[in-house]
């Protein structure tokens, strides 16, 4: 029979998994006190959770929320990073994981499906949400600027037209 500690800890998980648009899990074999810690640090700057958790009460959670697939990345002790912007989210693990050989993603969960460890190192290479945004903006806006540099170009053409008439007509007609 559950008890209540793991019926508490199964309904965090399914609220974080439900709550943050990603969790990406981590093993973490080996690492130490201090590296952790810094982990930690980097992660609650960016506002991400992590957080260890039973793989077993996990997995429960994970079935409850019809993720159960993502539980197949769980080998030996799993760490989960929730947070509310994936690809901030990915780059921080990702990036650590190059420099701490002791973390390493294992996959995830983004909006209630499953992600790959490669699936999750695609969102990490993405870049930031602010160059992605920029870049939708210059997209739209290029044809707008390109319909003014048009519109703006046949008063020009008109005048330079009209000004050629104009000496053409001035040296046509004889000095008096």
């Amino acid at each position: 029979m559950p008890t209540a500690e793991k019926i508490k800890s199964v309904n965090e998980i399914k609220e974080n998994l439900q709550s943050y648009p990603i969790a990406i899990m981590t093993q973490y074999v080996g690492i130490n006190v201090a590296r952790v810690t810094e982990l930690r640090r980097k992660l609650r700057e960016a506002d991400i959770r992590y957080k260890v958790y039973k793989n077993n009460l996990a997995r429960i959670a994970l079935r409850e929320i019809d993720a159960e697939p993502a539980a197949n990345f769980m080998n030996g002790p799993t760490a989960w990073a929730f947070g509310k912007d994936p690809v901030a989210t990915a780059r921080i693990l990702k990036d650590f994981s190059r420099e701490v050989q002791f973390i390493q993603i294992a996959g995830g969960v983004m909006e209630g499906k499953v992600l790959t460890k490669e699936q999750v190192l695609n969102l990490a290479n993405l870049p930031p949400k602010e160059v992605l945004q920029a870049q939708v903006i210059g997209t739209i806006v290029a044809p707008l600027r390109n319909l003014v540099t048009v519109l703006n170009a046949i008063p020009t053409n008109l005048v330079n037209v009209l000004d050629q008439i104009k000496k053409k007509k001035e040296e046509a007609q004889p000095a008096a």
